[in-house]
């Protein structure tokens, strides 16, 4: 009886099974929660590295933008300050003049300049005032010009413009501009002239050269895209068409053309003031019959014959 008794002591019982499965269990999870913030916490390291690379990232982005902005905007200067030279450059050959931007200046006045500046004007005001002597103003004495007056008194009329018969000896397109020529033009003068028409629309180059023409020679010289022109050819003009105007075929270089009673003296040089070829230039036309004048009188050449235009009638002369 005793022996079983003490047999069923030793053996474990139900309740003594279930405590050690618990007490098991318990250290499983207490492992695995122990993992699991281990995991957690080298996952919180990796985040907090993830974010400096990208902000790095973001950094060195930015940076490289920067530097590109800063090199367009180098480049950029630069041109700007190319095209600011040629603007003056070409400005400079067409005749303008450039005008230098004003800069202020800032004055510092300080108290000491300022109460030495009081102390002068009391020392002045208390000074007797001394009268100035008015000196005599010197008359001026009217320029010399002996175009002007030389043709003073004269009526304004073709008589005032020089027109020359010319001949082109060579010819070519303007470098800057596709719609005019530039000329060198034999007027008589032992020396060529270089004359700018825009009559690439109406006549080739063959068409041009070698050509015999009514040359206007003194207006003032003016510079037409960066080339002097040194005169004017004479054309019957309308918006559609322009035609040269022909000289007799005896006509040389150098012939004065003028129009029947007004065979004045013709200016040396127009002055653009008086507006003496606007003046005249309205009455200058081709009339019914294909002849070139002024107010009914033709264009002539002294013993060699009048001049006219190829086709046109009744327009302008420009």
């Amino acid at each position: 009886m005793l022996f079983r008794t003490a047999t069923y002591l030793c053996k474990p019982n139900k309740l003594h099974l279930i405590c050690r499965r618990t007490l098991c269990g318990m250290d499983v999870l207490q492992r695995r929660q122990d993992e699991a913030e281990q995991t957690v916490a080298i996952l919180k390291q990796q985040l907090v590295i993830l974010s400096k690379l990208a902000e790095q990232k973001q950094k060195e982005k930015e940076q490289l933008e920067i530097n590109k902005l800063t090199k367009e905007n180098e480049c950029l200067e630069s041109s700007l300050k190319k095209l600011k030279q040629e603007l003056k450059y070409y400005e400079a050959q067409n005749g303008v003049k450039s005008i230098p931007i004003p800069q202020r200046t800032e004055v510092k006045t300080s108290v000491a300049t300022s109460e030495v500046k009081e102390e002068k004007k009391v020392t002045e005001e208390e000074k007797p005032e001394k009268k100035k002597e008015k000196k005599p103003k010197k008359e001026k004495t009217p320029a010399k010009n002996s175009n002007a007056s030389g043709h003073a008194g004269k009526p304004v009329d073709v008589s005032r413009l020089h027109f020359k018969v010319g001949k082109i000896v060579d010819v070519r397109k303007h470098p800057d501009a596709d719609t005019l020529y530039e000329e060198q033009v034999d007027l008589g003068e032992g020396q060529n002239r270089t004359v700018v028409s825009g009559l690439v629309k109406h006549y080739t180059l063959d068409e041009m050269r070698d050509r015999l023409a009514v040359f206007m020679c003194n207006l003032k010289p003016q510079k037409m895209r960066g080339i002097l022109s040194q005169g004017m050819i004479m054309c019957a003009s309308t918006p559609e068409k322009v035609e040269i105007l022909n000289v007799p075929e005896s006509a040389v270089p150098g012939d004065r053309v003028y129009c029947e009673g007004f065979t004045g003296e013709a200016d040396t040089q127009l002055n653009p003031k008086k507006k003496i070829w606007e003046t005249v230039q309205p009455d200058l036309c081709v009339d019914a019959d294909g002849y070139p004048g002024y107010k009914g009188k033709v264009f002539t050449i002294e013993g060699k014959g009048k001049c006219k235009a190829p086709t046109m009638k009744s327009c302008p002369i420009k």
